[in-house]
């Protein structure tokens, strides 16, 4: 059986969808992963994918391309010259997998699964109704087992990736702190100052501190590392990133992609989190977590970009003490898990 799992948007996004895509991988004999060009570098690290297939569909994402019919019809021949005989179409609460399912349809798909509150019409065999407060990752891993797709034996329904190359070169030893201070959109970033003071009060408590960010933040990461700690903006590549987050006793982020990477090879987080969208079902996932910023703020469950509150209070109100505390806190093992944990799976981080 040659399966298809699609997930078109973010790199996290991605990364969440790994459970899901490890029980396909479990049943099928090749498994295509159908992702847009943010997600792909995510999906080339999760166990279970033989393929993955770029297309940057024009109903996600926060600047999606026109809808242009020459494009639809590329993506539909590339679809159906896999020879798919089922799929599983994940996306988010607030988003409708109906269009993705009419690309699978035209391309010959013949069992399509996906959760949808809307009438499907022809287009779902499978139509599941996802538990509004479940975790994205539980989300997906529910439909899969209405799918057909289970999780085998062992797998404990944790993010996993590809084991990462070595990055001692890069960072020195492990047993350091990364802070990554960008995020997708305003709405989701802690204030540079208040990102640089916390490196400066995690040094002056100890800890090496390693700043990360992708190449369009160097300006912001050298700001923010300073004088006392480790810049590599732009200096890692996905599978190096997931090395560095692996090396770390704790990482710092926001609601942003390394966050789920960070969960993935295993590492605690402390997670600056806006409550814009709900840590219920975004927080990094089965690892111990420490929560700051204030998740009843007046932005809550609004999805917006840019804060629509002065001053961004939901998150610049946490000072950098409270980082140091909370980085301890999750480096002794202390925290909350995001969800209940369990074992292990081989082949994976």
């Amino acid at each position: 059986m040659r399966a298809l799992v699609a997930r078109l948007d973010s790199f996290g996004d991605v990364l969440l969808a790994g459970p899901a895509v490890r029980a396909v991988a479990a049943r099928a004999d090749r498994v295509t992963l159908l992702c847009g060009p943010r997600g792909a570098p995510a999906g080339r690290m999760l166990p279970g994918v033989d393929e993955v297939l770029v297309w940057d569909a024009p109903w996600v994402g926060f600047d999606p391309p026109p809808a242009d019919r020459a494009d639809i019809e590329k993506a539909v021949e590339e679809i159906a010259a896999r020879r798919c005989d089922t799929a599983l179409v994940l996306a988010s609460a607030h988003q409708s997998p109906l269009p993705t399912a009419l690309v699978l349809r035209m391309a010959g798909v013949a069992r399509v699964a996906a959760d949808s509150v809307h009438y499907p019409g022809s287009l779902l065999d499978v139509r599941h109704r996802r538990d509004e407060h479940a975790h994205e990752a539980e989300a997906a891993l529910a439909l899969a087992e209405a799918a057909g797709f289970p999780l085998p034996p062992g797998d404990d329904g944790r993010l996993r990736v590809l084991p990462p190359p070595p990055t001692e070169g890069l960072t020195g030893p492990p047993g350091y702190v990364v802070l990554h201070p960008g995020a997708s959109v305003p709405a989701r970033r802690w204030s540079p100052e208040l990102s640089a003071e916390a490196v400066t009060a995690l040094a002056a408590a100890g800890h090496r501190v390693v700043v990360t960010g992708v190449p369009e933040e160097r300006e912001l990461t050298a700001y923010v590392a300073g004088s006392d700690g480790l810049d590599l903006g732009g200096r890692t590549s996905p599978e190096e990133l997931a090395g560095v987050l692996a090396g770390a006793k704790a990482v710092v982020t926001g609601n942003t992609g390394p966050a789920h990477l960070a969960a993935a090879v295993g590492v605690p987080v402390v997670s600056l989190f806006s409550p814009v969208v709900p840590a219920g079902r975004w927080a990094p996932f089965r690892v111990p977590l420490v929560l700051l910023g204030d998740q009843r703020a007046p932005c809550a469950g609004t999805r917006a970009r840019v804060c629509p509150v002065p001053g961004h209070p939901c998150l610049d109100r946490v000072t950098p003490e409270e980082v140091v505390a909370a980085v301890e806190k999750a480096a002794a093992g202390g925290g909350r898990q995001s969800t209940a944990a369990g074992g292990g799976r081989k082949g994976a981080v």
